[in-house]
């Protein structure tokens, strides 16, 4: 009785106070006290301490980079980092035929995934009915390849779709043939961008508006090309003319065309923060707002029957009327730990939309109100139930999906009441598609790892329905999805794959 009170006061010690355990060990005259003591603790300490050892050694000595940020608060360990291959894009490009492409890009069909997330930058594709039956390999695959790095997402038109990337020290708009993934053109300037997290690359998503491109580099960049040619309209140094701020992960915020306009945020004092320059010419139109910008792209909405540019600083959600720039209303909004905001708003109705931020912030709801002209915000529900990192929420039928750091989640939009939180896609991205004729939804989800997922938009249970390895390694861009095909990238390859119903073909 006596040696098992011992060896229970010892374990105890060990994992309250391992300094305590080492001199109780060692006043310990059991032999097999001390095998045990040895066996279940120091020696896996020891492990682990010789391991670090081992890494810390192989990274910071010998310059072998194996570690890899994949979202968490922690790196994962990888010999496979997702880093483009330069000299394999370079031959794939090589081989592609060079005769001109037999597209027709003057198609009839108004182009419907123009920028990021979607036409209303809400992530919803609601355009034609999208397969729910997937085949256990995987949706039929059109195409694909390798692709140079960042994490830009695409646009999509005239059959072709556009993307930004970093090749070398170029970064590159291109557009490539929809039907074949053969390039059709490249349109580079001497540019990179590049920090220890999310590695190097442009950010954001070029936008599509009447024959032209509209892209933004990572440090601040900004062309306007010919969509048939890539031939330069027009550019502009937005962060150096405007005093603006390069921020830590790099510019991500897409541009926005709204009439005539096409508007861009920089974060630069005196009233240069938010910028709409003439998207024919190039020239200044309006300027607004002073001080640090984030990573969240402005957007057109209609809130309170008010059409406004919805736009998120370092520090508050806004509106803006889109003729002039005015503030119409304002509301803090802050993401804990000193961090920038990076998920979109979140429109829910007429008038309200929900915010929501990782690090431990969580989620809120707002209200517009109006009064006449006057507009006025006010909070309707506050808690932690969706921190997104930096995805971005979709909204259907009174109910938000989204991922809550790296579980998929559904809240009533009208309480914040959680219904379900299940399935670990990594910090990936949510699609919502909508059936145009049945008015049935679903969840397409682009995880962590890249693989894509398919989910039933349901609030009364978590349904996933397929799943299959689309592109390989650490995957954060953004999907998209057009007259039935869904395209993918990471910083290491891009891929298209049918989506339209079999039926439908």
């Amino acid at each position: 009785m006596k040696r098992f009170q011992s060896l229970k006061a010892i374990r105890i010690a060990t994992l309250l106070f391992p300094p305590l355990a080492l001199v109780l060990l060692w006043r310990s005259s059991e032999v097999t006290m001390r095998r045990k003591i040895v066996g279940t603790f120091y020696i896996p300490i020891f492990a682990i301490l010789y391991v670090a050892t081992i890494l810390f050694f192989l990274y910071f000595e010998l310059g072998i980079d194996f570690l890899e940020w994949r979202g968490g608060y922690i790196p994962a360990i990888t010999f496979s980092k997702t880093v483009p291959d330069y000299a394999r894009l370079e031959r794939s490009r090589a081989e592609q035929p060079k005769s001109p492409s037999t597209t027709n890009t003057n198609t009839s069909a108004k182009p419907y995934w123009t920028g990021f997330r979607g036409p209303n930058c809400d992530g919803v594709y609601a355009q034609a009915p999208i397969a729910t039956n997937w085949p256990k390999e995987g949706l039929p695959k059109i195409w694909r390849q390798p692709i140079g790095g960042g994490y830009s997402s695409f646009s999509i038109a005239e059959n072709r779709v556009y993307t930004i990337e970093q090749r070398r020290d170029d970064e590159v708009v291109t557009a490539y043939d929809v039907p074949t993934g053969r390039e059709v053109w490249a349109h580079k300037w001497q540019a990179k961008f590049g920090e220890s997290i999310g590695g190097e690359g442009p950010r954001a998503t070029p936008t599509y508006s009447d024959g032209k491109i509209y892209a933004l580099g990572g440090r601040g960049e900004f062309r306007c090309l010919e969509s048939a040619t890539g031939k330069l309209v027009w550019k502009h140094d937005i962060i150096i003319e405007n005093a603006g701020e390069v921020l830590t992960y790099g510019i991500a915020a897409s541009p926005l065309v709204v009439d005539d306009k096409v508007i861009v945020t920089t974060g630069g004092a005196k009233e240069r923060s938010v910028i709409a320059y003439n998207k024919n010419t190039g020239a200044v139109i309006w300027h607004s707002q002073s001080g640090t910008e984030s990573y969240t792209s402005p957007t057109l909405v209609t809130l309170a029957g008010h059409t406004q540019i919805l736009n998120v600083s370092y520090s508050k959600v806004m509106g803006l009327a889109t003729n002039d720039g005015k503030l119409l209303w304002e509301y803090p909004w802050r993401v804990l730990s000193e961090q920038t905001p990076i998920a979109q708003p979140i429109l829910c109705g007429t008038n309200r939309i929900v915010m929501s931020g990782g690090y431990g912030t969580g989620c809120m709801a707002l209200e517009i109100g109006s009064t006449g002209d006057a507009l006025s915000p006010r909070m309707l529900w506050k808690n932690k139930n969706l921190k997104n990192k930096f995805t971005s929420s979709v909204f259907w039928s009174g109910f938000i999906y989204g991922l809550d750091e790296d579980i998929l989640v559904c809240l009533d939009a009208n309480t914040g009441e959680r219904k379900w939180k299940d399935g670990r896609y990594g910090y990936g991205q949510v699609l919502l598609a909508v059936n145009p004729q049945t008015h049935d939804a679903h969840l397409i989800v682009l995880t962590g790892s890249g693989e894509l997922t398919l989910v039933k938009a349901d609030p009364e249970k978590f349904h996933e329905l397929a799943k299959f390895q689309a592109i390989e390694g650490k995957t954060w861009n953004y999907p998209a999805i057009a007259d039935g095909k869904i395209f993918v990238r990471n910083a290491a390859e891009m891929a298209c794959y049918d989506i339209a119903p079999h039926d439908a073909k």
